[in-house]
């Protein structure tokens, strides 16, 4: 008799377990702190989200601007800019159905891991705040100094991205795909290629195209809190 298979728990975080999208949230936040244009950066913003809603998004070229103002003013200034952020656009959307449906995955024993498109500048502290140490996100390429270039590290987790990422981090811990039970939780009709490859999807809070496509093929529908 084999043995039962590891449970493995993957959430995407924005719109999922957060009401916002944490990117384009960050965006309006260097607008607000002075660090970009107010009129010039949310016109390349806004059309930035538009090409990710329709599934068109150059992560390349968007990371390079999304992190321009951040690379300029360094690995102190991050800091302390980002734990604001997170004191007031963070917390208060922290919502308590996102925080429990992690915790109740963690208390059954279950592997979980955040699995965004978002970079790891922006979500490693938001992924601390869900108390979930494994995080799988766009990772930055790093200068001499340790300091990020602007440009992407790796692979992007992203659309088909995030099943190469998902993969290379179950064969860092001696797993494959064949070796566990996967839940995956997403808003995003991005996520398409991950929801098609785990056990069981779940669209989560989820836009107009992924609802219709989740009642088309019966899949599990979770609606936890209102998008913002």
């Amino acid at each position: 008799m084999s043995p039962p298979k590891k449970r493995i728990a993957l959430f995407d975080l924005d719109h999922t377990l957060l009401p916002i999208d944490s990117d384009y949230t960050w965006g309006e936040f260097t607008q607000q702190i002075g660090w970009t244009d107010p009129v010039e950066f949310k016109r390349r913003n806004d059309e930035f989200y538009a090409h990710y809603v329709a599934g068109t998004l150059d992560v390349h070229d968007y990371v390079r601007f999304a992190v321009e103002a951040l690379r300029e003013r360094g690995p102190e200034a991050y800091r302390e800019a980002h734990a604001r952020f997170m004191d007031e656009w963070i917390a208060p959307r922290l919502r308590a159905a996102a925080l429990d449906l992690v915790r109740a995955h963690q208390q059954a024993g279950d592997l979980v891991a955040i699995v965004t498109a978002t970079n790891e500048l922006v979500t490693r502290p938001i992924a601390a705040a869900f108390g979930v140490p494994e995080l799988i996100a766009v990772e930055l390429e790093r200068d001499a100094s340790g300091w990020i270039t602007g440009e992407i590290a790796g692979v992007p987790s992203m659309r088909e991205g995030k099943v190469v990422r998902v993969t290379k981090w179950l064969a860092g811990r001696g797993l494959d795909w064949l070796d566990v039970e996967s839940t995956f939780y997403s808003d995003s009709l991005n996520d398409l290629p991950l929801l098609e490859h785990v056990d069981h999807p779940v669209a989560t809070n989820p836009d107009a195209r992924l609802r219709t496509i989740a009642l088309e093929r019966g899949w599990r529908i979770l609606d936890l809190f209102e998008r913002e």
